[in-house]
């Protein structure tokens, strides 16, 4: 198969989607050696790629379409055109706002989630008007949609009208070799020593956006623990600015707790697993989450986890976790006053947290995701993964099994 891969939606690799690109891209080097890769990437963004070099082609894109109009418009009007030139079987498309309409080979495109159809006032206007609109209608031309989880999967057959049929649910994964647990010791002194931090921290990693993210609720329901608790415990807020950031920095300099309130700013992919490993709590009270893949790289690190069940986060998580309701901060205070005081519900949740992370692998997801590639162009799916299997030297559970609704350990998540 000759496959090609859009990666121009990766915001510099700073976000959910960019993750996923870079990971699945990644895990796709297994079957270079029998398919044919293409990668077509923003100029800017190339060094990003270098670990595919010799293995899969990187063809470049201006920067001049990397403006989100630009790049539909380069989608649309210039893409076909190249796809077509270059005798590629299927193009797969990770966003649904990059959907195309012309169909120059098979198409295939990932779906995150729909949370501008859940979440009021999530994006303007024009932007909800293309989704609503424009987005739905490009649905219905894609050979395949891949959701990340079965959430993401119900919302597309609502709001885009895709029967499930044309629908196929592959979980994202997670880089065990990256994502494990590791000497606290080592990496407090590692990330918070230089930041100053040594007291116990909650750890929050989502880009700063409002209302989605919740920053607002988790700020006030820290306040109450501060207040009730007059505890020496941190929030720790990692991730970049986006929509909204500037109410969430506003709230968390006039609080009456603000020298207790870390905003770390975006935090390098290098870093990131030291985080999870240095902090005593990873909370993420989200309002809606397509999939929500830092509770699992914190489970992955051996961190305790409080977590809404928003969206499709209820599957992903599993009850490996303590629950929080991200409309009542209240009850989030409760939670983040347990976790800080009972030392043995912290150790329950790690060991829960550390059988959930093991549900899913990049290899997983890649394997799943050929499969698509060739059951779009009628292909024997054994066949297609001959090379990549070589490779994979274990898969614990199927992709469909990782996301399916579990309850075993909902005895610890109230």
């Amino acid at each position: 198969m000759r496959i090609a891969l859009s990666t121009s939606v990766m915001q510099r690799g700073r976000s959910g989607v960019g993750q996923y690109v870079l990971a699945l891209s990644r895990a796709l080097l297994a079957f270079a050696d029998l398919h044919e890769f293409t990668l077509l990437v923003l100029e800017e963004d190339l060094p990003l790629f270098d670990f595919v070099k010799g293995a899969m082609r990187l063809v470049p894109v201006s920067e001049r379409h990397r403006a989100p109009v630009g790049d539909i418009l380069w989608h649309q009007a210039t893409l076909p055109g190249l796809i077509g030139k270059m005798g590629i079987d299927v193009l797969h498309v990770p966003s649904y706002r990059r959907m195309l309409w012309p169909r120059p080979c098979a198409l295939v495109t990932t779906i995150h989630d729909l949370a501008p159809f859940r979440i009021p006032g999530k994006y303007d206007a024009m932007r909800m008007l293309y989704g609503r609109v424009v987005c739905r209608r490009l649905a219905a031309r894609q050979d395949r949609i891949i959701a990340v989880s079965h959430t993401a999967a119900s919302d597309i057959t609502a709001f885009f009208k895709v029967p499930a049929t044309g629908i196929t649910v592959v979980p994202n994964g997670l880089d065990h070799s990256r994502f494990s647990p590791g000497p606290r010791g080592v990496a407090r002194d590692a990330v918070c020593a230089p930041r100053g931090i040594r007291e116990p921290f909650f750890l929050y990693v989502a880009r700063l956006e409002h209302p989605a993210k919740n920053h607002s609720g988790l700020i006030r329901a820290f306040e109450r623990l501060k207040d009730e608790t007059r505890s020496d415990w941190k929030l720790v807020l990692a991730g970049g600015d986006w929509q909204g950031s500037d109410v969430i920095r506003a709230l968390a300099r006039d609080s009456h707790h603000t020298r207790d309130i870390v905003l770390l700013g975006f935090v390098p992919d290098t870093e990131l697993p030291d985080w999870y490993r240095a902090a005593d709590v990873f909370v993420f009270p989200s309002h809606f989450e397509g999939f929500g893949l830092p509770p699992v790289e914190a489970m992955a690190c051996a961190c305790p986890v409080l977590s809404s069940e928003k969206g499709a986060l209820a599957e992903t998580v599993a009850g490996a976790c303590g629950f929080l309701d991200p409309d009542d901060p209240e009850q989030m205070a409760s939670q983040m006053i347990r976790a800080a005081t009972d030392m043995p519900w912290r150790a329950e949740l790690r060991l829960a947290g550390l059988k959930r992370a093991s549900a899913f692998s990049w290899d997983a997801c890649a394997l799943a995701t050929m499969g698509v590639y060739a059951g779009v162009l009628g292909e024997d799916v054994v066949a297609a993964n001959t090379a990549g299997t070589r490779h994979i030297a274990r898969k614990e559970v199927s992709s469909e099994e990782a996301m399916q609704p579990q309850r075993r350990h909902k005895l610890l998540s109230r």
